[in-house]
């Protein structure tokens, strides 16, 4: 039955203001359907988290949202000015803070660039939004939060009232996150409208009041977070899969006992602009998973880096079953055993150009070459597709370009490129970084699947502790020392946190 309206009726409310809103929203590249009909409108003063698991196609929402890409349907409206702040930096190295800031928009003064306006304009923008930073100083010399910042600088200079974050914690130690998202927490109480990108839930649920999940190209859940839990979304990313998958393997039951050690790391001194070590000594057995946690500048990568013969150091030894490993030499660490997962898997976990089996079966040319006589593509297929395919590798086929595939299924082939040599050693640098949770379970399974047996060791170095669930042992490094060891699992979540501050409990 419909009621009629009375004139006495109180009026409609008037619908929320919208800064961005996508329509309809399709796009497709060569066979694959990115998008299916986006609906997507972000407010301002409201923080909107955008989740879901990687090939999603939150990427290509963000790239037609921000202008970079044309939808192939559907329409996108501005109704304000919008700006990107992405994972990897943006900004210019050899230009100052203040000239980034006012990048392409100099203030002029008698048709010439007044530098000196120039600079005290970036300077009254950084104390506004609390920022301590020198702007005469060249961003090439600034740390990751503040390059960040100078980002989110520009883009307020410019007048923006939307902001696309796309995982801006990715690389930020937890003083860090906190300071980020009490700026998140001012903009959004100012107006600006924040569109905020992440693989972290709990992150979404402390900084966003709406979320909104993409599945397949398609819209599958949107909600203010106040009304869902963190099974509904995990549900909602993974579709017909059980949101368990979501979760590591954290059960150490039936592990077989560790063998002998097959590293031996003995008073390592590192002096590196990543983190210095200095007098490390740890031991991983056979079959045993050792991880190394701490705050970024703690060292714990130059660690990693060292044993993998991916970075030199200063004094001490490595000894892989016994004999030593050459100093600072990639290429013969990996002809003895040692398999390796860069924290950067664009510099140097694989080579965007290259095909899917191209890129897995790099560490083992050797090995086809004497088997197979000549590299054809086929036979580098053949000896892929069985990792690629248990890493649920999604991409168009072998040939396709590692460069083309979204930044979990890189993360995938860098995974399988350094376990297909089936090595003594894995180091591991934050293999799980930038994937989704689903993604983020099968990585760890198949790297605790490696030590099952008993043949190989696994070092996990990470500031991820939920990664740490997998970990027998775990060293925790600060200031580049050992300052405690945990070799009881499952480990307390908050005594790990203390110890990486160096505090104990």
């Amino acid at each position: 039955m419909t009621v009629p309206s009375r004139e006495d009726d109180p009026p409609e409310p008037p619908a929320a203001p919208v800064v961005v809103e996508a329509a309809g929203v399709y796009k497709r590249f060569g066979s694959t359907q990115a998008l299916r009909g986006i609906d997507l409108a972000l407010e301002p003063g409201r923080c909107l988290g955008l989740v879901g698991r990687n090939g999603a196609g939150k990427s290509t929402l963000v790239s037609i949202l921000s202008g970079s890409y044309p939808p192939d349907a559907g329409e996108v409206r501005w109704h304000s000015q919008l700006a990107t702040v992405h994972q990897h930096s943006m900004v210019v190295p050899t230009l100052t803070v203040a000239e980034n800031v006012f990048l392409n928009r100099q203030p002029v003064r008698a048709g010439l660039v007044s530098w000196r306006g120039m600079r005290d304009a970036a300077q009254q923008l950084m104390a506004e939004w609390g920022y301590p930073i020198d702007v005469r100083l060249p961003c090439g010399a600034l740390t990751v939060e503040q390059r960040q910042i100078v980002e989110i600088a520009r883009a307020l200079a410019a007048g923006t009232r939307c902001l696309l974050l796309d995982e801006p914690t990715a690389s930020l130690e937890r003083d860090a996150v906190r300071r980020l998202f009490e700026r998140i927490r001012q903009l959004v109480a100012s107006g600006v409208a924040v569109l905020y990108i992440s693989h972290h839930l709990e992150e979404v649920f402390e900084i966003c009041q709406d979320v909104a999940v993409i599945r397949d190209g398609q819209l599958v859940l949107t909600a203010p977070t106040e009304q869902v839990t963190q099974d509904q979304i995990v549900a909602a990313m993974v579709g017909t899969e059980l949101a368990s998958t979501a979760q590591p393997e954290a059960s150490q039951a039936a592990r077989q006992s560790p063998g002998a050690p097959c590293l031996i790391v003995d008073r390592l001194t590192a002096i590196s602009p990543n983190g210095s070590i200095r007098n490390v000594s740890l031991e991983v057995n056979a079959g045993e998973r050792v991880g190394v946690t701490g705050l970024l500048s703690a060292g714990v990568a130059t660690l990693a880096r060292a044993v993998a013969g991916a970075e030199p150091y200063d004094y001490g030894q490595i000894l892989l079953d016994g004999s030593p490993l050459p100093r600072g030499r990639r290429d013969r660490a990996l002809k003895a055993g040692v398999g390796y997962i860069p924290q950067d898997r664009q510099a140097e976990g694989f080579v965007s150009l290259l095909g899917v089996a191209e890129n897995s079966t790099m560490t083992i040319v050797d090995w086809l070459s004497r088997t197979l006589g000549w590299l054809s593509p086929a036979g580098r297929a053949n000896a892929a597709e069985p990792l690629t395919r248990r890493l649920c590798v999604v991409s168009a086929g072998p040939s396709q370009p590692v460069g083309e595939l979204s930044g979990g299924n890189q993360q995938k082939v860098t995974v399988a490129r350094a376990l297909i040599r089936k090595p003594r050693l894995i180091v591991a640098i934050t293999p799980t970084r930038g994937v989704d949770v689903a993604a983020k379970s099968l990585l760890l399974d198949e790297l605790a699947e490696i030590t099952e047996d008993s043949s190989a060791g696994l070092l996990l170095a990470t500031d991820e502790l939920s990664d740490l669930a997998i970990c027998d042992r775990v060293i925790v490094l600060v200031r580049g020392e050992v300052f405690a060891e945990f070799t009881d699992p499952p480990f307390d979540r908050e005594a790990l946190i203390a110890a990486t501050e160096g505090l104990t409990r």
